[in-house]
């Protein structure tokens, strides 16, 4: 293997169109993001079909332009990762799709990466991974703990049951009436409020590390409900302050206790919700004073929701380990960790 390695990620899992190109897993050559918000903001949320034509109209755009940053042609790239799945299947068809023709014609390795491990890896751009290792992953998809004992194997100790905690932001912000999307909204105004409606901390006493959602989700909508029946003045900044404290406290209590529990060497925050500043906060806060031989890995804002970067740098692992794709890879929305790394 050659010292320098050139991995092309893709990235067309829900409604961002992306592209980057990535050298030796953890420097970006480019991180192209072609985003949907404003054509799905009006809907309150991503409507598949329109995703995938944007896909359609955009990916070509975004990968000339991504390969021209990195000043680079396709002769130089050495394999070809795209998003496998999980995700919404119109969309990932498009960077399939886009990924097998490009293997196709340059005969460059094709490399199927798993959504989340690429969440995982973003954050291999900040620091080099230290095994075992513990990741949060928190997005509008996906709540889970994982163990990582090496590169490209993944324990997944704790999931959720229900709403995944980015998917509950979403739906209490529209009940609120917040603009999509609603987590950041929420986070703004969670800011400005106090935790004066206590609402439950769902399984935060459970001896599993598994999650749920669904039950404050509930809380929010029926209190907020009843406020609305008696004609109360809705205290926004309070009613966000409330839900995410209670979804801040399960997700940092269960993340320290698995940490201790694994003895592990670092901590990594993964996902869209890795953004939220109340989350960031607090895990830090806590990790300083309650796992000071361990550090704290956070991505940075441009690299916590989707993005190619972290799809090159997954695949760039699995480039490294000999694990391909070939040409009859098809997108598959419910991909799971064992399906791609055999966990």
């Amino acid at each position: 293997m050659k010292k320098e390695t050139l991995i092309l990620g893709i990235e067309s899992s829900c409604d961002e169109t992306a592209v980057s190109v990535v050298r030796n897993g953890k420097e970006m050559l480019s991180n192209v993001v072609a985003s949907q918000i404003e054509s799905h903001k009006r809907f309150g949320g991503v409507v598949p079909e329109i995703a995938s034509r944007h896909h359609v109209e955009q990916i070509t755009i975004v990968l000339e332009e991504a390969l021209e940053q990195a000043g680079v042609t396709m002769a130089d790239i050495d394999a070809i990762a795209v998003t496998e799945g999980p995700g919404l299947v119109g969309a990932l068809l498009i960077g399939v799709n886009a990924a097998k023709t490009l293997a196709f014609i340059h005969n460059k390795p094709l490399i199927g990466v798993h959504h989340i491990a690429g969440h995982i890896y973003a954050n291999r751009f900040e620091t080099e991974m230290q095994f075992p290792l513990l990741s949060l992953v928190v997005s509008g998809g996906h709540t889970e703990l994982v163990i990582m004992r090496e590169h490209g194997r993944f324990d997944i100790i704790g999931e959720t049951r229900d709403d995944a905690a980015g998917e509950a932001y979403d739906k209490v912000a529209r009940t609120l009436g917040l603009t999509y999307p609603g987590g950041v909204q929420i986070d703004k105004l969670a800011a400005t409020g106090e935790d004066s409606f206590h609402f439950p901390r769902a399984m935060i006493d459970d001896a599993s590390y598994d999650f749920s959602f669904s039950g404050l989700k509930s809380s929010f909508i029926n209190t907020v409900h009843n406020l609305r029946q008696k004609e109360m003045a809705l205290n926004e900044a309070d009613l966000a302050a409330s839900f995410q404290a209670s979804v801040v406290d399960v997700l940092v209590a269960k993340t320290i206790r698995a940490a201790k529990e694994y003895d592990v060497k670092q901590l990594l925050l993964a996902g869209g919700v890795a953004a939220n500043r109340g989350l960031r906060e607090r895990l830090t806060e806590q990790v300083v004073s309650e796992l000071p031989d361990v550090t704290l890995i956070i991505p940075p804002l441009s690299l916590c929701g989707d993005n190619a970067a972290m799809i090159a740098a997954a695949g760039t692992i699995m480039y490294e380990q000999g694990v391909f794709s070939d040409l009859a890879m098809n997108a598959n929305p419910g991909l799971l960790f064992e399906d791609t790394y055999g966990a």
